[in-house]
């Protein structure tokens, strides 16, 4: 009788450990390394963005205060202004102190934290539930990697970015000659507010299952911060000063940067980021993969009217963006509504200023200057939502959901024509929301809304030529070259706005100026209205269009 060639397993042998276990708890961060080299990869431009915009902030802050405050009365006349206009302090916060930093500190901290915060949230979700609707955190759970390692990912991206952030303001705020105290703590407030927003869109990823609702839900969040900072900052005679108390926002500002620090503050910041890490840590284990807190509710049984044509689907497809654009129009507009009456307190007597804002608003009447403006302002901010509608296109086309369209009864005509008709209707919707926010603050703010509103509609609806111009650049950019149509579309807007907003301050020459499509539109409210202007911009956009559009119909789709 022969025995096996295999060697017998005795029987009090121990079972092999499941590979999780043989890793041990460094198991859990296997793979780090190397996915967030990868995530810094992915977002080098996106970083550079944002890191460069946030710096611009600042030395606005450093340099721009010791512009428009010269004089000790200027900066006492704002100072009384804030105390007894809630308007301003709901717009920029409570002033402390009539220093240089308390005032750039007043102008720009509120608004530096604001964007801080957008920043993280967008690095979060980027990496966490948006990587993981679209399938690349399976394939990467695949591999060995820990199964929390892309949200560790993701905050020590955002911690990274905003400590780096910490670091140029400090040092760019100093070198303005500001105090070194000072620029540290602006530095901090900013940066704190980013690093909390960090954690709750963390816990925000794992609430919503896909990463339009986990932003959405950030981004609300945020705003009601702002919100509640704003009422604090603007309730002293009701009462409801502590209002201020319950924002993130609001601490940044409660740090007193060059009015005498208040450092312990930043607690409250560290402390809620802590338990927010540790919460989204706690909720990620008790869901599925892919799967959010929150399942999201079945669709209809069958789909409605409007999704039996491109239009509809493109329509679909957008309304989304198209109510965030219009909510932050209404918002803005509001804001810039209510500061315009009080507009010669709130810059002072300085001459370069009142020269440089008449240049780009096109009055000598501080008011309408200022208005006219911010009117040109809001039209830009219109071009970048119309850019982005138009460059959907491309976006569908490269994750390969246009090919099953066309292989239906629908052409590619019918099918760019949609989206370009959902861009013009988004653009003109946009911009009637920011005109109106502006006509009813400025209404209200001059008790006079009956003539203000419909007045600041139609300067808004002035800017539409300008800004479809822009947009149907990237319109021909996806029709004849779609590889560098993104890219394209973007710089021609970063161009048109850089012209548009420097330009006149630059002293450019004429012939430079009449290349962004906003020179050309009539300098409402307060100027000369002319249609002639308004309709070369409109052939011109339409002609763009129709460029594109037939280029779309000769290349290949892919």
């Amino acid at each position: 009788m022969t025995s096996s060639a295999r060697s017998p397993v005795p029987a009090h042998a121990p079972a092999a450990p499941p590979a999780q276990a043989r890793r041990g708890p460094a198991g859990q961060l296997a793979g780090a390394g190397e996915l967030a080299r990868l995530a810094i990869r992915r977002d080098r431009a996106m970083l550079v963005g944002w890191l460069y915009a946030l710096t611009a902030i600042s030395v606005s802050a450093g340099y721009l205060i010791k512009i428009v405050y010269k004089t000790t009365a200027s900066r006492a006349t704002v100072a009384a202004s804030v105390r007894t206009d809630p308007a301003l302090a709901f717009v920029y916060g409570q002033l402390h102190g009539t220093s240089f930093g308390a005032l750039a500190s007043w102008r720009y901290l509120t608004y530096a934290a604001l964007a801080a915060a957008l920043m993280s949230i967008f690095l979060v979700v980027r990496h966490t539930r948006a990587d993981e609707e679209t399938g690349r955190l399976e394939l990467i759970g695949s591999t060995v990697v820990g199964r929390h390692v892309p949200l560790v990912v993701a905050l020590l991206v955002a911690l990274a970015a905003n400590l780096i952030l910490l670091v140029l303001t400090t040092v760019v705020l100093a070198a303005s000659g500001l105090s070194l105290a000072g620029s540290a703590a602006f530095g901090l407030a900013e940066a704190s507010c980013g690093v909390v927003f960090a954690g709750l869109s963390a816990i925000a990823a794992q609430i919503s299952g896909t990463a339009r609702g986990a932003r959405g839900l950030a981004i609300a969040v945020l705003g009601v911060s702002f919100l509640l900072r704003g009422i604090g900052d603007s309730g002293g005679s009701h009462g409801l000063t502590w209002m201020t108390w319950l924002a993130p926002i609001g601490w940044a500002e409660l740090v007193r940067p060059f009015a005498g620090e208040r450092w312990w503050v930043l607690a409250l910041p560290a402390a809620v980021m802590a338990v927010a890490v540790v919460t989204a840590f706690w909720l990620a284990g008790r869901r599925d993969q892919g799967a959010g807190l929150v399942q999201p509710r079945p669709g209809p049984a069958t789909a409605s009217w409007l999704l039996t044509g491109p239009i509809g689907l493109a329509w679909r497809l957008q309304r989304g963006a198209v109510a965030g654009w219009t909510a932050g129009f209404v918002a803005g507009g509001l804001a810039i509504g209510v500061v315009g009456n009080g507009i010669g307190k709130l810059i002072g007597s300085g001459a370069t200023v009142h020269k440089v804002l008449s240049k780009i608003g096109g009055h000598a009447g501080l008011t309408s200057a200022y208005l006219a403006a911010c009117m040109s302002l809001l039209g830009l901010v219109a071009a970048a939502y119309a850019v982005s509608a138009v460059l959907r296109m491309r976006s569908e086309e490269t994750e390969q959901r246009v090919e099953p369209l066309l292989a239906g009864p629908v052409g590619r005509l019918r099918w760019g024509s949609s989206h370009l008709l959902v861009a013009l209707a988004g653009t003109v919707a946009v911009l009637l929301a920011g005109g109106f926010g502006v006509g009813l603050g400025f209404g209200a703010a001059t008790s006079d809304v009956g003539t203000q509103l419909p007045r600041m509609l139609g300067a808004a609806l002035a800017q539409v030529p300008a800004a479809l111009a822009v947009a149907a650049i990237g319109a021909v950019l996806v029709g004849l070259l779609p590889s560098a149509s993104v890219t394209g579309g973007w710089t021609a807007l970063a161009i048109c706005g850089f012209i548009g907003v420097f330009g006149p301050a630059l002293n450019l020459s004429q012939s430079v100026l009449d290349i962004a499509p906003f020179t050309h539109v009539p300098k409402l409210p307060g100027g000369t209205f002319s249609a002639v202007p308004l309709i070369w911009l409109s052939a011109a956009a339409l002609l763009m269009a129709a460029v594109g559009l037939a280029g779309m119909r000769r290349r290949d789709i892919g």
